[in-house]
């Protein structure tokens, strides 16, 4: 991990910059540019990675973070976003390789507040750029706090607000308007009135009305009207409103405030109309209603009921039910009364109703008894409704369940079928990784080759995101591959499943991994491009010689493998010797991949593996990290490695806070037993 500070002699004030950039010679570099600045004077703290970056942030203060585009340990333009959250106060400038304008568009769209290329930087450019940079963040900082305070007041008000066009649109309105007409925010109340005379006003040409008072007075009070609201409902408002005119007298638009008055205009409408509504419910009603004294004698029957028994309210008042309905039933219904009105207790049932021969109907009864003003019973109050087409009603949804079982039991099946065919799917998932391994010389027998492998696969989902392919180009070279697929499930696997097509395709130039990953790249970008949304998948492609020990690499954003120098006992990240991150594949049509070599020794392991290994958290959030992983590998270091793999995979899972791995994982080992020759050798 590299770590310095330069202290900058200060002119006018102290800067803290937090430089993320795992190049030296370009952290040094830019650290004499700010030395030469004279007026970006401070102190430059330089973190190798992204996870050192932001521990420092959590850890110390920091005025504006350079950030260098491609980290080992980063995906890109996700870095923006991931030190966003981790500093949100803090502004970043982003530092790339390639002077691409789209990457420097879409760096600034994501949260950047700059975009330089490395080969164009200089002291004064630097300077610069810091300075605006700061500028523009503390200016975007202040108007958010000012816009903050505005709609915290603006949105706070009681009263509706509103601006609108003299011929009815809004120009803009208050979170309180948009509630009183029903709508969740003032943008949905405006993007569905667009015409406020058809949309909002009950009564036609009550917006003309409107238009007609402001253009005689430029002012009204109190203009009261109903209004739909988003749902269809009621409501009564009241209008204050005045026109805002230019220099000239010109009309510009209408402003002013809504007040609902719904809950006023309601109770003086009930105030007025208690009485005639009573009756014109009770007559109007489908339900029979009717009042009985201590006696069980009809004192009051609405029309319905009256229409019922054939009767006039005249010929019904002072009767009884003997004179009505059959003596059995007549002499229940006077029970139930009785009951009711010396318990006070509210009664309600089905009942039979028939009053002459034949097939008998069905009520819904509800009996309540009535009381005077000092609390005594008087009698009671009776409604009923006929409920034998309900009857009907309830046999046709007992079919319509019935039905519906049936539709379960058809998506149940279909379900299955579902299952089987993601279980099919996981299965040839599986026959697409490699069940036997190279052997090299060839004819040589298994325990005997050069190269001896080990793997391990496990997919988090039905199907999985990873895939490895391990296959010999020549009599003494082999080639492994892995890849990951941001995500699992079936989305993934299909992506992984065109992977393996365009490495088969690509075996002409398997041989060299900087054009095989170069090429995997642009034909996956060609396949992608049409998604809608780019698909991050990270790769690394291995290329060893039996004969000599080399082995040449290329990656394309994937984790670092691990090389175990196993005879001299330690672990160690395999290092790129280009130093230059390389993109994930998919991302960009022209991204070029090159290749780096290493020398493998008798008895050296190459352990390559997916992000899922390490990427999990513990029951206090705590990452597994890869320095975790490494000093585990470290412990079982002269294990066989199926026995070492096993053993990371169990301290993984304990590890984990539900014990089991958060995404896809896929481990390869590639174990060189030392140099062979070929037939002719």
């Amino acid at each position: 991990m590299v770590e310095r500070e330069t202290e900058l002699i200060s002119r006018r004030h102290a800067l803290r910059v937090l430089l993320i950039e795992h190049d030296d010679a370009f952290a040094l570099a830019v650290s004499g540019m700010l030395d030469q600045a004279r007026e970006t004077s401070g102190t430059v703290v330089v973190a190798a990675s992204l996870e050192e970056g932001i521990a420092r942030l959590a850890a110390e203060a920091f005025g504006v973070i350079l950030l260098e585009f491609f980290l080992p340990d980063g995906a890109g333009l996700a870095n923006i976003s991931v030190l966003r959250t981790a500093a949100p106060q803090v502004p970043i400038i982003v530092v790339g390789a390639t002077d691409d304008e789209d990457i420097a568009v879409e760096a600034v769209h994501v949260g950047a507040q700059d975009y330089l290329v490395k080969d164009h930087i200089n002291p004064s450019w630097l300077r610069r750029s810091i300075h605006y940079t700061i500028e523009r963040h503390e200016a975007d900082r202040a108007l958010l706090a000012a816009e903050k305070k505005y709609h915290s007041i603006f949105d706070h008000l009681v009263e509706g607000v509103f601006q609108t066009t003299p011929d009815g649109h809004y120009l803009m309105a208050n979170s309180a308007l948009a509630h009183i007409y029903g709508y969740s925010s003032p943008e949905d109340l405006m993007a569905h009135v667009t015409d406020i005379g058809q949309r909002l006003y009950v009564a036609p040409g009550r917006r003309e009305e409107f238009k007609r008072i402001m253009d005689e007075h430029d002012t009204i009070t109190g203009f009261e009207s109903q209004i739909f609201r988003k749902d269809g409902s009621i409501i009564w408002i009241a209008e204050n409103c005045h026109a805002i005119r230019d220099a000239r007298g010109r009309l510009q638009h209408y402003e002013g405030t809504v007040e609902d008055i719904t809950q006023r205009r309601l109770a003086e409408e009930r105030v007025r109309n208690s009485e005639a509504l009573y009756h014109s419910l009770v007559e109007t009603l489908p339900q029979n209603i009717f009042r009985k004294d201590l006696h069980s004698r009809f004192t009051f029957a609405n029309q319905q009921f009256c229409q019922v028994l054939g009767r006039s309210l005249e010929e019904i008042i002072g009767k009884s039910d003997a004179d009505f309905f059959p003596a059995e039933l007549a002499h229940k219904y006077q029970l139930d009364d009785q009951r009711i009105m010396a318990t006070g207790r509210p009664f309600e049932a089905v009942e039979e109703n028939r009053r002459t021969a034949g097939d008998p109907r069905y009520v819904q009864v509800v009996k309540t008894p009535l009381y005077d003003t000092a609390g005594h019973v008087i009698g009671l109050q009776g409604i009923y409704w006929d409920i034998t087409v309900q009857k009907v009603a309830d046999e046709r949804i007992r079919q319509a369940n019935a039905e519906l079982a049936s539709s379960r039991e058809e998506l149940r099946v279909k379900n299955e079928v579902m299952e089987g065919n993601l279980k099919m799917a996981r299965e040839i998932q599986l026959a697409m990784l490699p069940h036997q391994y190279p052997v090299l010389p060839p004819g040589a027998a298994p325990a005997e080759s050069a190269f001896q492998f080990t793997h391990r696969y496990q997919p988090s989902d039905t199907v999985g995101g990873d895939f490895f392919s391990i296959s010999a180009l020549s009599e003494t070279e082999v080639a492994v591959f892995i890849c990951d697929v941001l995500g699992h499930g079936v989305r993934s696997a299909l992506i992984t499943a065109m992977i393996r097509a365009l490495v088969e395709e690509l075996r002409p130039l398997a041989h060299d991994p900087g054009q095989f990953m170069t090429k995997l790249n642009s034909d996956l970008f060609a396949i992608l491009k049409h998604a809608g949304s780019p698909v991050l998948t990270t790769a690394f492609y291995v290329v060893a010689n039996s004969a000599t020990g080399e082995m040449r690499c290329a990656n394309a954003g994937h984790p670092r493998p691990l090389l175990l120098r196993r005879a001299a006992g330690r672990v160690e990240p395999l290092k790129n010797a280009t130093k230059n991150s390389q993109p994930a594949l998919g991302l960009f049509e022209k991204s070029g991949y090159q290749t780096f070599a290493t020398t493998l020794s008798a008895h050296d392991l190459v352990m390559l593996f997916t992000d899922g290994l390490y990427e999990v958290h513990s029951q206090q959030e705590e990452l597994y990290t890869q320095e975790k992983l490494t000093t585990a590998v470290s412990q079982h270091l002269q294990d066989p490695t199926p026995q070492l793999f096993d053993a990371l995979l169990h301290e993984v899972r304990d590890y984990a806070a539900d014990h089991t791995f958060e995404d896809d994982v896929c481990l390869v080992g590639l174990e060189y037993t030392g140099p062979t020759k070929t037939k002719g050798g």
